[in-house]
């Protein structure tokens, strides 16, 4: 590939993102996060895929979005590693799985259960779907610095929003229903759509990945019709985890 030739569906070329990049799935999300940059300017949009480049701490740094589901996040990681990005952190919301989260609090994603169809394209389903200890370890320190409610572990990958959220309208509901029970008593901390694949690609690339999620309501909490919507911690520390990052390869280089 030629360093001017430019990715089909992210419609960007080599040099144009920096090695560190954010991924929400929402495209409106791309703004708010890039005004955390120094200097973020639009790069692209095309389709679901919308980036823009800043710098933290004098690096170069890139937010692309996703879309929504596993499918169209593999097709922005793929194309991401191939002009040079090799550290990914996915920021999203998410639905909550224990008694004891609280909507508004955060979901760093060690693993996830690979409840979806794409990473069977990719490798064998007892492969599991797990992050890069370093960036995990970022993410946790981040949360720590900005005193923000955070918890660690995995999260369920799956294809269905509403067949995850309104199981009774499914054919197919008792086998959704026993499948999120045993999520749950296996202490899954929340359910999103897109980790399963950026994990497994980069295990597959050795790339390093994690994610940080909004819980922005718990329907197995006590109050499960309660919603947060606030995305400022989420992103705050997602950003900060690239900071510590930065210095920490600047460091180790």
């Amino acid at each position: 590939m030629a360093d001017n030739d430019l990715m089909y569906h992210i419609q960007m070329k080599k040099g144009d993102v920096g090695r560190y990049v954010l991924l929400p799935g929402d495209p409106g999300r791309c703004e708010m996060i890039a005004s955390y940059f120094d200097n973020p300017q639009l790069v692209a949009y095309n389709r679901e895929y919308k980036t823009y480049t800043g710098t933290l701490l004098g690096e170069r740094v890139s937010v692309t979005s996703t879309g929504i589901g596993c499918p169209s996040a593999a097709i922005a990681v793929e194309e991401l590693i191939m002009i040079g990005a090799d550290t990914f952190i996915r920021v999203g919301t998410s639905g909550g799985m224990q008694p004891y989260l609280r909507a508004g609090d955060l979901g760093i994603v060690t693993g996830a259960i690979r409840d979806e169809g794409t990473t069977r394209h990719y490798m064998p389903i007892e492969f599991p779907a797990v992050a890069d200890l370093d960036v995990i370890l970022a993410l946790r320190e981040a949360a720590q610095k900005l005193n923000i409610r955070a918890h660690l572990g995995v999260s369920q990958s799956k294809d269905s929003f509403f067949g995850q959220h309104s199981p009774e309208r499914m054919p197919v509901d008792t086998y959704l229903l026993e499948r999120w029970k045993a999520w749950v008593q296996g202490g899954t901390i929340c359910s999103e759509m897109e980790a399963a694949a950026i994990y497994v690609l980069c295990s597959i690339y050795r790339k390093r990945a994690g994610g940080i999620m909004l819980i922005g309501w718990n329907q197995e909490g006590e109050n499960p019709e309660e919603h947060v919507s606030d995305l400022d911690p989420l992103i705050r520390t997602a950003v900060e985890s690239v900071k510590i990052l930065i210095e920490k390869d600047r460091a180790s280089a």
